[in-house]
């Protein structure tokens, strides 16, 4: 059996009556099904949500890497989403971020354009492969499964063993490099 690595699968919506569950359930269940993945599930509308941001450092601090769930809003991601990234910072360095995103025409992604930016700041690597859900609240059935799953599957499968490779690649490179800062 491969050696489990630690993914933080970060909800990006805090909206009542959210799409959020239904797409962060089914990448869940596809990370799940990778049989690569410790999960840990961050989602800031959630109760158990820590209560301060020692905690919160502390578990993307264990992560090797990352996977965000966001919907597009008004052309960018959610606010609350925002708050959560930059509560954390040095615990983002060096680790792989994957996006799976939703909304409307774009499937979200202006939206992962944006946090790219934001986590290329951060010093974290965010990976060219995603899922991306056009016209979200269409592509999802009421029992909160994608219509066609077979698409999304086949870009989840690839993203994983994308942010795999990269997630050991980098994990590895901050275990070699453990203390030491690079010179500007």
């Amino acid at each position: 059996m491969p050696t489990m690595l630690t993914l933080a699968l970060i909800y990006g919506s805090v909206r009542p009556g959210r799409l959020c569950d239904a797409v962060a359930g089914w990448a869940e269940a596809e990370i799940r099904r990778d049989g690569f993945w410790a999960v840990d599930v961050i989602d800031p509308a959630a109760r158990d949500f820590p209560a301060d941001d020692a905690e919160l450092r502390r578990r993307i601090d264990r992560a090797d890497c990352a996977v965000v769930v966001t919907p597009e809003y008004n052309g960018s991601f959610p606010a609350p989403l925002k708050a959560l990234i930059d509560s954390v910072h040095d615990e983002w360095r060096a680790k792989p971020v994957a996006f799976v995103s939703y909304g409307g025409r774009s499937g979200g992604l202006r939206a992962v354009e944006q946090l790219r930016l934001v986590f290329g700041e951060l010093d974290a690597v965010a990976i060219r492969d995603g899922v991306s859900f056009q016209h979200a609240w269409d592509a999802f059935g009421p029992d909160g499964e994608p219509i066609d799953a077979a698409r999304p599957r086949r870009a989840a499968a690839r993203m994983l063993a994308r942010l795999r490779w990269w997630t050991v690649a980098l994990k590895a490179a901050r275990e070699a490099d453990l203390g030491r800062e690079v010179a500007a």
